[in-house]
């Protein structure tokens, strides 16, 4: 598979980086909504000879315009990159989300963004993009501003679980309100794959291993938080191996001096130090709330249990 190639920016791009057909968007989650806006794009690229791009802007504009909000993100830059690389795009621009783009109007922005800086010979979006400030810009602004300025349009449908756009769309906020209700299932069908949390196992009071189930511990930092509680999970390491595991996410009532809410996987058949390491973790299946227990044997009976439910749902 090609390497995608990440370009932050828009300024001053030299030549090999311009003129691509691209998908505009913010794109967390990659999920089969998505995935349309992608394709769309992808056949423009092909029929032009040109590369597939996909444009995305940092900080994502929620955050931007909303910083006070709960987290809510489901995947983090690298995944992205990861994600778009399996859809054969070329190249990922990384718009810097600054006040000098955030107070551009509509016609600016496909002016001096998508024209001048980035040459753009086609722009696919979703049927309910919005773009400029004040979020004026419009799918048939924008094919407005294609005429103009000699690139071509291209404007997704809704996407439903029934298909041909006839059910609810997929959109990241139905990905975020499955997680939260504890159903990764449905988040799963909602993205094509997996909802994964990635991220540097943390060094703790390693109270698991010495329980007799050592855990890796991930901050889920600015994830969304899935519904507190314990999951069915597949965990990759950076070298590519893949691990089946039972994880609690949540505070861990049970053991004092839990702040933030944390990913704690047991890897089973795994017994390797990976400390600092970064690791990616699918939520399969939801087991069951967290809960307090009355004491530490407590808590280590119902893991083991736990953990014998995990493999049955995994093996399935």
């Amino acid at each position: 598979m090609k390497r995608i190639r990440v370009i932050r920016g828009w300024k001053d791009l030299p030549p090999g980086d311009r003129g691509a057909a691209v998908a505009m968007g913010s794109f967390d989650g990659v999920h089969r909504g998505h995935q349309q806006v992608i394709e769309l794009a992808h056949r423009a690229a092909r029929d032009l000879g040109a590369p597939l791009g996909v444009i995305t802007f940092d900080p994502h504009p929620r955050v931007y315009f909303r910083p006070d909000e709960p987290a809510f993100r489901l995947m983090k830059t690298d995944q992205q990159a990861r994600a778009l690389e399996t859809l054969n795009v070329d190249i990922l621009y990384v718009l810097p989300l600054d006040a000098e783009l955030a107070g551009m109007s509509d016609r600016a922005f496909a002016t001096r963004v998508l024209h001048e800086g980035l040459g753009a010979r086609h722009v696919a979006v979703g049927f309910d993009n919005s773009f400029g400030k004040g979020r004026t810009g419009t799918p048939d602004t924008m094919r407005q501003y294609g005429d103009e300025l000699g690139f071509g349009v291209s404007v997704a449908d809704p996407v439903g679980a029934n298909g041909g756009g006839r059910g609810e769309k997929f959109s990241s906020t139905q990905v975020r309100e499955a997680l939260r209700d504890g159903r990764p299932e449905v988040a799963a069908e909602i993205l094509g794959r997996p909802f994964a949390i990635e991220g540097p196992v943390q060094r703790g009071r390693q109270l698991g291993r010495q329980l007799g189930f050592p855990t890796a511990n991930v901050d889920l930092g600015d994830y969304v938080s899935p519904r507190f509680g314990v999951y069915a999970t597949r965990t990759r390491l950076s070298d590519g191996r893949q691990f089946d595991g039972v994880a609690n996410i949540g505070v861990n009532p049970t053991v004092h001096g839990v702040t933030r809410p944390l990913l704690e996987v047991w890897l089973f058949d795994f017994d390797e130090d990976i400390y600092d390491r970064i690791i990616e973790t699918d939520l399969i299946a939801f087991l069951r709330p967290e809960e307090k227990f009355p004491d530490l044997e407590t808590m280590t009976a119902q893991v083991m249990k736990d953990a014998e439910r995990a493999k049955a749902v995994l093996r399935a």
